[in-house]
């Protein structure tokens, strides 16, 4: 019974955890950049968060597969967002072509 609650306690922090990237997130929407951020540190979690989620698969635990889960489609998110933010920047605004 002990290990349960302590299996759940520790699931919900890790459902928190998992999204807290998306204050990240957040402020990348908000400055329009994401040069704070480090895209290769998000590369190098998710294949960890992968490997957890198929070992939760394998042994029917919801407890280790869910956080791990929502943490790599967070850190997808960003790394997505970052890229795209990057690629933005990158490319000559095509109203400055035309002026």
């Amino acid at each position: 019974m002990l290990a349960n609650v302590i299996g759940w306690t520790a699931a919900s922090w890790g459902v928190v955890m998992a999204l807290s990237p998306m204050l990240q997130l957040r402020r990348m929407l908000q400055t329009r950049s994401s040069d704070d951020i480090s895209v290769g540190y998000f590369l190098l979690l998710i294949p960890g968060f992968a490997l957890w989620v198929l070992y939760g698969a394998v042994r029917h635990d919801l407890v280790l597969a869910v956080p791990n889960a929502l943490a790599a489609v967070t850190g997808v998110t960003v790394i997505v967002t970052a890229s795209r933010l990057r690629k933005s920047h990158r490319e000559p605004s095509r109203t400055a072509d035309l002026a």
